[in-house]
């Protein structure tokens, strides 16, 4: 196994590759050997295991690890070998030298097509899982393999250098490691902070159509990432082997590995650094019981939330600094949109199913209104009415096109933004205004107090209701649509929360 050009002639491309993981355990399942098995099932490959080492862990960290002879491993080893024609492997945790000079033994006789490396030296909770005397032995296994995944730390270890500090440093350091061993690698930025997570391949021999392939989305906020190494370097041995191209194969796994870690809330294990959900896709049929499917759309729009309640606008708002002109431009845009969102309650209002739902969507188009119009009108004065400017005519398009199109389910979920976010808005900023003692000073606090009033604190918990119903009603088809008309109209609302922003620089 001398080269990398070598294992890709050797590629057999299977619907349901063989992928032996080689790496320690974790008694919680969330990392190590249980996670990769997890992992590789659930990206539709047939997963084996050969132990490295017995880790006493859980979600807060490693207590003990206990490491086989290498005598046995190298029968371990040899047993899969003997017998199962290997597709793929993903090589995790080696904690020792003795280990890695035993699993380098095995890879230069078996030569197996396709080597993922996840060099594991520093847990997600910060325990060092790799002896500082085995470390060059690591950076030596690293020419030998096809594709290596570390996290930025863990890149640094491999150069011998200074972890990066932001995203451009980390590419560098990619190109580097690439250069030096004639590996792909895989740079994550899940240790970056920010509001997206990038990763990207990294190639300087020219295996990939570009020496930088990048891939970027909304980062998951969340504190189950437990495992996430693990899942994401055994999937990608798991995927290529299926399609061959590193590029597909790594747009296919991060779409896989965002969703689950925007269901890894549902599962609720351990105290700690909880687990990612891997099966998430396998529940995607079954119809939602309780509030498992708002959670699961409030969960994934968790980057949203958060750029929300850092926008210029909403921190000026909390604090009385907003300038006026742009709580008038943000005032005389909402009212142009009341009406149109009214008509789109009237029509959730007749495709309900039940009375009690026809009730509530025709109160609140009636509300919508009465209500709330003239507590804008309050505000805007008698200027007349502006045109809507681009994000607001955008949103009341895709209203409009979800209200004409959609079912019953869909519509809903297309409102539910609106209702669910300005009460969030309203609780947090209020809360915040009183606890400063301000809400008698603040110049805003008579217009926030109206989404931050049990009444409409009710009526978004009755939205909310709404939509979980519709939910377990609808087909797994429309609940992909509910899923994607309600990302759409929560990014709508941060924009239209930016929009006075966006005007002012036009």
């Amino acid at each position: 196994m001398s080269n990398v050009n070598e294992h890709a002639s050797r590629l057999l491309l299977r619907a349901t590759p063989r992928v032996l993981s080689i790496a320690g355990t974790d008694p919680t399942g969330g990392a190590g050997i249980q996670a990769d098995l997890k992992s590789i099932a659930a990206n539709g490959g047939y997963g084996m295991a050969v132990v490295t080492a017995l880790v006493a862990q859980n979600t807060h960290g490693v207590l003990a690890v206990h490491t086989p002879s290498v005598e046995f491993l190298r029968q371990q080893l040899d047993a899969v070998s003997h017998d199962v024609q290997i597709d793929a492997v993903k090589i995790g945790m080696l904690a020792e030298l003795a280990v890695i000079d035993e699993v380098r033994s095995w890879l230069q006789t078996t030569r197996p097509p396709l080597v993922v490396l996840d060099p594991v030296m520093v847990s997600t909770s910060g325990d060092r899982l790799l002896a500082a005397s085995a470390e060059q032995a690591l950076r030596n296994l690293v020419s030998l393999v096809d594709l290596v995944t570390p996290n930025l730390p863990e890149l640094a270890v491999l150069l011998q250098e200074e972890p990066a500090a932001n995203w451009a440093e980390a590419l560098e350091q990619g190109k580097r490691l690439s250069t030096a061993t004639g590996v792909t690698v895989l740079v994550k930025g899940g240790h970056l902070t920010g509001a997206d997570c990038p990763d990207a391949l990294v190639n300087s021999h020219g295996l990939l159509a570009e020496t930088v392939v990048e891939f970027v989305s909304p980062r998951v906020v969340t504190n189950n990432t437990h495992g996430t190494g693990c899942s994401l370097s055994s999937a990608m041995a798991t995927v290529q082997a299926q399609t061959g191209d590193w590029a597909a194969s790594l747009s296919r796994v991060k779409e896989w590995l965002n969703d689950a870690l925007a269901h890894a809330h549902s599962l609720e294990v351990g105290s700690g650094n909880g687990p990612i959900h891997h099966f998430h896709q396998l529940f995607a049929d079954r119809a939602p019981r309780g509030r498992e499917f708002s959670e699961s759309l409030w969960a994934g729009i968790t980057s949203i939330r958060s750029r929300i309640f850092e926008l210029p606008f909403i921190v000026a708002l909390g604090n009385g600094t907003l300038d006026g002109v742009d709580f008038a431009y943000y005032l005389a845009q909402d009212a142009v949109c009341l009406n149109t969102y009214s008509h789109v309650l009237t029509r959730a209002s007749r495709l309900a199913p039940t009375e009690e739902e026809q009730r509530f969507w025709a109160n609140s188009a009636q509300l919508c209104l009465e209500v709330e119009a003239e507590l804008h009108r309050s505000w805007v004065g008698d200027h007349p009415q502006p045109a809507p400017g681009l994000v607001t005519k955008g949103y009341l398009d895709h209203l409009l096109a979800v209200g004409v199109q959609g079912s019953y389910a869909v519509v809903v979920a297309a409102l539910l933004p609106r209702f669910w976010l300005n009460a969030e808005l309203g609780e947090r900023l209020q809360a915040e205004i009183l606890a400063q003692g301000r809400a008698e000073a603040h110049p805003y606090a008579a217009w926030l107090e109206t989404y931050s009033n049990q009444a409409f604190v009710e009526s978004a918990r009755r939205a909310v209701a709404f939509v979980d119903a519709a939910a377990a009603a609808a087909s797994s088809g429309e609940r992909q649509n509910m899923k994607a008309v309600f990302e759409q109209s929560s990014q709508f609302e941060l924009d239209f929360f930016d929009s006075p922003r966006l005007h002012a620089r036009l």
